[in-house]
């Protein structure tokens, strides 16, 4: 199966802009997120090692990427002799032709699926879609996304732009009609209960299951899902094949380090001191669960990344989403703004690097720099380090006749010699008189609009420093 062309993502500053006017989708999300951001707090709070915890978790991760490809092979061995079977997929086209090829062996024509980003990521429900599959989400909020034909908007809470009431319509239109679908109200155990009715008949069905995967372990070739609702527990236990989709940098080296990711990722993520649900598995058991199990060991990217020394540590996120709560841009835009399957802060490094600079030069500037990401980030990702890396790499990409580029050029060009930059001041104060209004400046012409559309600007002084100290030089020789 090819490739399909990547696409090239429409320009943040675009997306942003209709976000920004749905006022409904803002109040949705800042009161989920804020609620998300207090109950972080409060968990994290009663840790008193909870830095050492996140160091200890980047140390960890480090360790991964460095050894990276021991890792990865001690990991196929490790679930082979467990009686599973592991796939290495280069691309999205791999992985999705394996995972098709594995669903039409079984017999059968529908699979359900565990949340998982990395199965969005490669558009897993469209190719199986194509090929007659049926991909059911069993996650709450990714059923929700797919009912309404919709996209996720946040790493763990795929549906939070929507209120009750717009679920209640949803579920109306879709999985209770007729005289159920007329009493559902918008009350939340009424809704979890329309969707666990339609759910449980899928589960006892289904022969198939797709999962993604939090952590695999390298020495033992235990996999792990961590979730909220009891519906991943069902999809690992109940049909006879399971096949999980994992991106290569999951991996952590032994089962002890789950002490340390267990305890940051809850913190980080729901704001539980622990998941309700922890479903780990090593392998087939005979007469227990799925009795033929496969592992799709995915790059999509991911090797590119590693090669990047400052863009690597990307590959250290544990999905918890704390970057996105926090994150001042995030909590006005949404995450369809970000036009990618990992939207906020990680996914403004994540992106750019999986597909190609060139496909999302704008998502790196979707950022105020403000540094809160990289404060909440349970591995010490330094976001912002990587956004500003990113830019660079944007701006060293534009060629020589981009405007910004030439107007930087020519900015050096003046500072780099007294002589110049003191002619340069001369002609500014002269020529601002042009934009001087009531003593500010608060609007620039043609491209340097931008800077006045949000804040005004000084003109400069009538006398530099370098003028003023020069008058006084004379002065100061006669005194002495």
């Amino acid at each position: 199966m090819a490739q399909r062309p990547l696409p090239v993502l429409p320009a943040f500053p675009d997306t942003a802009r209709v976000a920004l006017a749905d006022t409904q989708m803002r109040r949705n999300l800042a009161r989920a997120t804020t609620t998300i951001r207090a109950k972080r707090a409060n968990v994290v709070g009663e840790m008193p090692d909870w830095e050492a915890l996140r160091t200890a978790g980047a140390v960890i991760k480090a360790d991964v990427m460095r050894h990276l490809d021991r890792y990865l092979l001690q990991l196929e061995a490790s679930v082979t002799r467990a009686g599973g079977q592991v796939h290495w997929a280069r691309d999205a086209a791999e992985a999705n032709a394996i995972i098709t090829e594995l669903v039409r062996a079984t017999g059968a024509d529908r699979v359900v699926k565990v949340k998982s980003l990395t199965t969005d990521e490669i558009g897993l429900n469209e190719t199986l879609r194509h090929n007659g599959i049926t991909a059911i989400e069993t996650d709450l909020a990714e059923l929700i996304i797919q009912l309404a034909g919709e996209k996720s908007s946040h790493i763990l809470v795929p549906a939070i732009h929507k209120n009750r009431s717009e679920i209640r319509d949803l579920f109306r239109r879709t999985i209770a009609q007729g005289d159920a679908g007329r009493s559902l109200t918008d009350e939340p155990k009424e809704l979890a209960a329309a969707a666990r009715r339609y759910l449980r008949e899928q589960f006892l069905s289904a022969q198939v299951a797709v999962s993604g995967a939090n952590f695999a372990v390298a020495e033992t070739g235990t996999v792990a899902v961590v979730e909220s609702e009891g519906n991943g527990r069902m999809c690992l236990t109940l049909p006879q094949t399971l096949i999980t989709v994992m991106g290569i940098e999951k991996i952590i080296p032994t089962f002890r380090d789950f002490d340390v990711f267990l305890q940051l990722l809850p913190r980080s993520s729901t704001g539980e001191r622990m998941n309700p649900y922890t479903s780990l598995w090593t392998g087939v058991t005979p007469g227990d669960g799925p009795q033929t199990f496969h592992l799709i060991l995915l790059d999509n990217g991911r090797t590119n990344v590693l090669a990047d020394t400052v863009g690597r540590q990307t590959l250290h996120c544990i999905r918890c989403s704390a970057c996105l709560n926090i994150c001042p841009v995030y909590a006005r835009t949404g995450g369809h703004a970000y036009s990618s399957v990992y939207p906020g802060p990680i996914g403004a490094i994540l992106t750019p690097q999986l597909l190609g600079l060139e496909r999302a030069k704008t998502l790196p500037y979707a950022s105020s720099l403000c540094g809160a990401c990289y404060e909440v980030c349970p591995v010490k990702i330094n976001i912002p380090n990587v956004l500003l890396h990113l830019r660079g790499e944007v701006a060293s990409r534009a060629g020589s006749l981009d405007p910004e580029a030439v107007a930087m050029r020519q900015l050096a060009n003046i500072f780099a010699q007294p002589q110049r930059y003191e002619r340069a001041q001369r002609w500014a104060r002269r020529g601002q008189r042009l934009v001087v209004r009531d003593g500010t400046i608060n609007r620039l012409p043609g491209m340097l609009a931008g800077w006045t559309r949000a804040r005004d600007l000084s003109p400069m002084p009538s006398q530099t420093f370098r003028e003023w100290w020069r008058q006084r030089q004379p002065r100061r020789t006669e005194d002495s």
